[in-house]
């Protein structure tokens, strides 16, 4: 799912829609991807959740990066041109890490030998 899309779009749900949007928001703290996560926002469903996540940034638990991938639109409609006119701003920090598949070459080896 991760490589076959350019953002990922969240309706109402439960536990296991809050989990699903916050791993692919952990993934895109940690620099493996740069897509928005879209939360449709019917009827205000999301606004405590949204809340929450700016009194996180605010109280620096989340970095701005973490917080704006994060999308909210009350539409279908007002979704799609949020999400086309989304562009990621990344973390400093984050930005120096790579998860590519084929980087072997950062792997650090152990010194596991035993000095009496």
């Amino acid at each position: 799912m991760l490589d076959n899309s350019d953002a990922f779009i969240a309706l109402t749900g439960g536990i296991g829609t809050l989990e699903e949007n916050f791993q692919i928001a952990s993934w895109a703290q940690l620099n493996i991807h740069h897509k928005p996560i879209g939360l449709l926002n019917v009827d205000g469903f999301f606004n405590k959740l949204l809340s929450f996540l700016d009194q996180a940034e605010e109280e620096n638990f989340i970095p701005h990066s973490a917080r704006q991938i994060f999308i909210s639109a009350s539409t279908a409609e007002e979704m799609v041109d949020k999400l086309e006119d989304f562009v990621y701003k990344p973390d400093p920090v984050a930005a120096q890490l790579d998860w590519s598949k084929g980087n072997n070459s950062k792997k650090r080896k152990m010194d596991l030998s035993l000095h009496l």
